[in-house]
């Protein structure tokens, strides 16, 4: 079966590069078709490493146009790379006291606005000048640390964060200022904490109205923004839906580390100490707490998918325990699945089926951050190590999964490290 779809793979391309050449595909279709191709997907290979940083790099993005890339990191600096070249176009301190965890490049301002948000609860905002130095300011603060903001698709101005102390703001570069829009708050019953300590926050593409926040509990929280009174009149703290596996209701153990969209609002989300599911907005289980809870008592996944009802797709392999780790969608149309993992290695999972097609070793401790090129069959990766790599097409033979189960064995060097943050947050709680 698999010679067969290799096989045909081959023929499909060949017909494509015929129907192009006459004129009966267009230049944009047979561009997509290339990029979206398994046979590049196999053939992707370490090409370049870029290697300024000097501490942990925690996040990596692309401008629009996909020629620059950003990266922020451990040592508290914001770099702006030329990735094709290895060269730094701008580098600068970011003001943070603590480790950078997001820097994102605004859509829409000619690359020269940038925030980031960081272990020291702070967002902040730089603009690059023309001449002089950058001098990012202060927009807002959590009371805790900030892993994650999200940037309104298309928008130069609108953004949001999120952070461990619960709290989601929102913020309008217009005004300078963020609006608190409400702390999270867990299900009732729930005595591990007053709010739900947020690790990410992500926006529908098609739907910018709508934005996605999960952290220390198993679920997963719609919001639209349109319910909330800008004058403060109203309590915008209740979801507009939940999502969360069936069988994974009522776990108070777990934890999500990673949420993603898709072109086609599908919605990924990655869970700590556990597998990757992907839903579709049909898979909500509405906003009504008391239901919610009642679905966990009395139906699992696999009585849903007996019953005909629709249950989110899972890929498995990966190892997420660690670290907060990002997940993210591969392709033009969002055909791959990618994620780091505890393990070093970079996943590559099929998206319609799950299938797990290729596994790279990408460092030499934990993988975090996955970022696709916005218009390219390449990735740019980073983790414990200093610095960030880049994933492109160019090998000459495909790879295939060689690798054994023990090859899939967390590394000796993952285990010091997790043994090591393990007993770190021991001496903590016990201080």
């Amino acid at each position: 079966m698999t010679k067969v779809r290799k096989r045909a793979s081959i023929d499909t391309a060949v017909v494509d590069i015929c129907r192009r050449e006459v004129g009966r595909l267009s230049t944009r279709k047979f561009s997509m078709r290339l990029a979206s191709s398994e046979d590049l997907v196999l053939r992707l290979e370490l090409s370049r490493k870029l290697d300024k940083h000097k501490g942990c790099v925690n996040t990596v993005g692309f401008n629009a146009d996909g020629d620059i890339l950003v990266s922020g990191s451990d040592d508290r600096n914001v770099i702006l790379w030329d990735w094709e070249t290895g060269k730094v176009k701008l580098s600068y301190y970011s003001g943070h006291n603590n480790n950078i965890f997001q820097a994102k490049i605004m859509p829409g301002t000619n690359d020269r606005s940038i925030i980031t948000c960081a272990a020291d609860g702070q967002v902040r905002h730089a603009i690059i000048p023309e001449r002089g130095q950058v001098e990012p300011k202060l927009l807002g603060k959590h009371q805790g640390r900030a892993h994650k903001l999200a940037n309104e698709p298309g928008s130069p101005y609108i953004f949001y964060t999120c952070g461990e102390d619960g709290l989601v703001q929102h913020f309008d570069l217009r005004t300078g200022v963020g609006t608190k829009l409400f702390t999270c708050q867990p299900l009732p019953n729930r005595g591990f904490a007053e709010e739900v300590n947020l690790n990410s926050i992500a926006i529908d593409p098609r739907n910018p109205n709508l934005f996605v926040i999960a952290g220390s509990d198993e679920f997963t929280r719609l919001y639209d923004i349109r319910h909330y009174k800008w004058d403060g009149s109203t309590d915008f703290g209740k979801p507009a839906d939940y999502f969360c596996p069936a069988h994974l209701i009522g776990d108070e153990h777990l934890g999500i580390t990673g949420l993603s969209f898709s072109d086609q609002s599908e919605l990924l989300v990655s869970y700590c100490d556990d597998s990757i599911y992907l839903f579709t907005k049909d898979m909500g289980l509405g906003n009504d707490v008391n239901l919610v809870l009642d679905k966990s008592l009395t139906s699992s996944d696999s009585d849903m998918e007996s019953d005909g009802k629709c249950v989110p797709r899972v890929y498995k392999g990966h190892r997420n325990a660690v670290t907060v780790k990002g997940i993210n969608f591969f392709g033009p149309k969002c055909e791959y699945i990618v994620s780091g993992s505890d393990c070093g290695r970079m996943f590559i999972w099929r998206k319609n089926d799950s299938e797990l097609l290729r596994v790279l070793e990408a460092d030499k401790q934990v993988v975090n951050c996955i970022e696709p090129h916005p218009h390219i069959t390449m990735l740019a990766s980073s983790g414990i190590e200093r610095d960030i790599k880049i994933w492109t097409p160019n090998a000459v033979e495909k790879e295939t999964l060689p690798i054994s189960n023990e090859k899939l064995r967390p590394t000796n060097s993952w285990m010091s490290y997790r043994d090591s943050q393990r007993d770190m947050m021991l001496r903590l709680l016990f201080m």
